[in-house]
């Protein structure tokens, strides 16, 4: 498999050593949270992608599913009374993502909150058991810009609006940290939703060029035929929700898992240098 046997350049390779022999400190990382924001298609789950604006300091040019990093407005003091929360509780979110409750409230609403901000998809609705159908009208841009250029926190948005958080339709998949010789370091947690019934995914983000809906497979061939750019987190979980039959399927799964968070590493193959896989991809890329 090309990109995982691609050798590091050696700038990241004398970064990594530096780092390893204490001659470098490694940054802070920020949290994070990114959804794969899912439906199905004729050969199995689509997944909906960004391509990053070349000019961004992050991750330039790659492709990448809707998130970023969590705001402080994005935490609240009520992790048991929130009258725009439903779904799963606090605490077992908490102990879904491996982390405190605050954060894991923080991070649930950041995940809704930058779906929306990135692709007017938004996951709530007026009851614990309804969604928003539709996002497009100009009423709705207003909010969702507002929301981007934090002028308005999203549980102001939610509560103005009459809204819940339907955090029983997300669902939580894995955990990355960037290594530690990276200038730009994120704590990201990743979560799968399925595109809700008659909203639409809309090319809205100041932080990209173009989006696109692909067979999470095809967005695989793409990038192992140097027609796509990804990082190996999300090259990774495009093949992981590719060996699903349905995007039913991958909830299912995601409803199975914990979150164990992983930071890649600089190993040896011998001749050059790559980044260790978890243990959770490594049959999935020998079968490549």
């Amino acid at each position: 498999m090309r990109l995982r046997r691609a050798p590091l350049p050696q700038a990241l390779i004398d970064q990594a050593r530096a780092f390893d022999s204490g001659m470098a400190t490694p940054a802070e990382p920020r949290n994070a949270a990114t959804v794969v924001l899912l439906r199905d298609g004729d050969s199995g789950p689509e997944v909906y992608l960004l391509r990053r604006q070349t000019s961004m300091a992050f991750a330039g040019g790659m492709c990448v599913f809707p998130g970023g990093g969590v705001d402080p407005r994005d935490f609240s003091e009520d992790l048991d009374d929130d009258p725009t929360w439903s779904g799963p509780s606090v605490a077992d979110w908490a102990t879904t993502l491996g982390c405190e409750p605050h954060l894991a409230r923080a991070l649930v609403c950041a995940a809704v909150r930058e779906t929306f901000e990135e692709s007017g998809v938004l996951l709530a609705g007026p009851t614990a058991d309804t969604v928003v159908s539709d996002t497009t009208g100009d009423d709705w841009e207003a909010d969702r810009v507002a929301l981007e250029s934090r002028e308005l926190s999203m549980s102001d948005f939610l509560d103005r609006r009459g809204l819940v958080l339907r955090t029983d339709l997300l669902g939580a998949w894995s955990g990355w940290l960037t290594p530690v010789f990276e200038p730009r370091r994120y704590r990201t947690w990743f979560f799968a939703a399925l595109l809700p019934e008659g909203q639409h995914a809309r090319d809205v983000s100041s932080e990209s060029s173009s989006v696109t809906w692909l067979p999470a497979m095809d967005a695989v061939a793409a990038v192992e035929d140097g027609e796509m750019l990804m990082l190996p987190p999300t090259y990774l979980t495009c093949l992981d929700v590719g060996q699903h039959a349905s995007v039913a399927e991958v909830l299912v799964e995601a409803g199975q898992r914990t979150v164990e968070m992983f930071t890649p590493e600089v190993v040896s193959t011998g001749e050059d240098f790559t980044l260790s896989t978890p243990p959770l991809y490594e049959a999935l890329l020998e079968s490549r």
